[in-house]
């Protein structure tokens, strides 16, 4: 019997099933640094799931996204964001990146931020990739 088992492309999933495929993605990592995860229906203070530590005590609460992204409504939350950038994934405290990477960039500054209370990175600078090696899941 033929294996049913095909690759898909990213880029043909529509925007549900990359969430879907992305939440597998971080998770799978997340289990190499001892974390399961708790995928939630809806976002639980701006979380898209919970990653709960082996040690039972530590958990992270994590919003999903395609890419580096910043809003306002997450501040204050303890979020964490998770995305993947040239074939690695990031987990990223967002008060503390939002803190730096205002202060290394005019992102505060755009109309993007200041209007509509967020903004995200299509591409990450040698500078905004520096500061987040630490965060990259390898």
């Amino acid at each position: 019997m033929k294996s049913p088992l095909r690759k898909i492309a990213y880029k043909n999933l529509n925007s549900r099933q990359k969430e879907n495929y992305n939440y597998q993605k971080l998770s799978g990592l997340l289990a190499d640094y001892g974390y399961t995860t708790i995928r939630l229906t809806s976002d639980w203070k701006g979380a898209d799931f919970i990653a709960q530590h082996k040690d039972g005590k530590s958990y992270l609460l994590v919003q999903l996204k395609g890419r580096l992204t910043f809003a306002k409504k997450y501040m204050g939350r303890n979020i964490w964001i998770g995305f993947p950038y040239k074939d690695a994934w990031y987990l990223v405290p967002h008060d503390f990146m939002v803190e730096i990477i205002m202060s290394l960039t005019k992102r505060g500054r755009s109309n993007s931020w200041e209007k509509y209370g967020g903004y995200s990175f299509p591409y990450l600078s040698d500078a905004i990739l520096k500061t987040l090696t630490s965060y990259k899941l390898r």
